[in-house]
């Protein structure tokens, strides 16, 4: 009985197109002020907020988003969880991510599909194999799982790869984090919406940030499209926007933004069950629940703001796919868009306080945005509420480019750096 009501509820509420639902979160106007006005409602800036008022007690919170949340980066990446990272600063940071991956669905009493099958970095050359080399055994001193793969064990573990790859990118070896894997980004961004709003974080969509207001190098609120909101602290989490904000607040930032690629073909039975990664050809590509490949390409070499790519890196991202895969090629791809990632010298982000007074800042994780979401609102939430760095995140200052101490993760950060 109880399996047939569900299949009356579900159709009459699909011809009644939901109207009936309740909303997963609320949409009030905002207050005249808060505690804390979080700008960005990414999966950052859901995190941080959620943290904020989960793990610190901090519930007077604004989230505040120009679109609709994961309009940008979080609805518009491949998806990919890992922490094999080189530096034992980054390697701590993602890791620390990893762990809340592992339980987030469970914490969030909401499905954030998260898929641990795996992530396979390809080595195409002596210098990659050296390199695999080099940060597997670095992470596996950290307490990182990480495994060094002969082609043999990769054709084991991935029947269909065609090793020789045409001639063009022979696999000569690979490095396997099993605990990698993928998650579903608009799952995370509805989970991490819902549990803030439940504990009284208010959502603010549709309201672009214009300004702030700043007097004796501290800052006093946020002018919005709905009006100004006073705020004794401001998170800054935009992504590919960072540098536009730090702009309208009197300072500089060390990035630049660029459009990352990605494509998803038409759906196909299951075929892939891990994730592949080749830095050398900057192609990336795994299989979604719902049968698509989806194919993550490198960045346009032009510094844009633009939620579309260039056809050249397209093509040859598809081309070097086709000589791994030959039986990919008569696949047709759906769609293709890019994200605006923002990129700092290091390829490492920035996530503590910025020159004015309570004012926060987490931003430059390039093509690394989506795997850390956890991870980074967490410490984030840390950093504003303790007015001071955690742990975790206090290598990744903004100051760091003054002293010198980089983070420089080119190699481990994988393509598009």
């Amino acid at each position: 009985m109880s399996a047939r009501y569900s299949i009356f509820s579900l159709i009459r509420n699909a011809l009644a197109y939901h109207e009936d639902w309740p909303a997963a979160w609320r949409s009030p106007e905002p207050k005249p002020a808060y505690d804390v006005v979080i700008v960005g409602g990414g999966g950052h800036g859901l995190a941080t907020a959620y943290y904020l008022a989960k793990e610190l007690g901090v519930r007077n919170v604004a989230l505040i988003e120009r679109g609709w949340l994961g309009g940008g980066n979080t609805g518009r990446n491949t998806t990919i969880v890992r922490s094999n990272y080189l530096w034992d600063e980054s390697a701590a940071l993602y890791e620390h991510s990893m762990k809340l991956w592992e339980g987030l669905s469970q914490d969030l009493n909401y499905n954030v599909m998260f898929s641990q099958r795996g992530v396979l970095s390809l080595a195409h050359n002596q210098h990659d194999l050296r390199a695999q080399s080099r940060q597997s055994n670095a992470n596996r001193l950290g307490g990182i799982d990480s495994e060094l793969l002969t082609p043999a064990q990769i054709k084991a573990f991935v029947p269909i790869m065609d090793l020789r790859a045409g001639g063009r990118y022979p696999v000569l070896g690979g490095a396997l984090q099993r605990r990698g894997g993928t998650a579903r980004h608009d799952a995370v961004a509805w989970g991490y919406a819902r549990a803030a709003d439940a504990l009284g974080v208010d959502i603010i969509q549709e309201s672009p940030v214009t300004g702030f207001r700043i007097d004796n190098g501290r800052v006093q609120g946020v002018e919005t499209a709905k009006g100004f909101i006073q705020a004794d602290k401001v998170g800054i989490v935009v992504a590919g926007h960072s540098g536009v904000m730090a702009d309208l607040a009197g300072f500089r930032l060390p990035v630049t933004s660029q459009p990352l690629q990605a494509l998803v073909s038409e759906p196909i039975k299951p075929v892939l069950d891990t994730v592949i990664m080749s830095g050398a050809v900057h192609a990336y590509i795994s299989q979604s629940d719902k049968g698509e490949l989806v194919i993550g390409a490198g960045a346009d070499r032009y510094v844009g703001y633009g939620q579309r790519g260039s056809m050249q890196v397209s093509e040859d991202t598809l081309g070097a796919i086709c000589e791994l895969f030959p039986s990919f090629r008569r696949l047709r791809m759906m769609r293709q868009w890019g994200g605006i990632v923002d990129i700092c010298p290091d390829a490492s982000p920035i996530i503590g306080k910025t020159p004015v007074e309570g004012m926060f800042i987490n931003c430059g994780w390039g093509t690394g945005g989506f795997k850390a979401t956890p991870g980074s609102g967490w410490v984030f939430a840390q950093t504003i509420a303790h007015d001071r760095p955690h742990d975790l995140n206090a290598a990744f200052s903004l100051d760091r480019f003054r002293t010198g101490y980089i983070i420089d993760e080119h190699g481990a950060a994988g393509v598009a750096h």
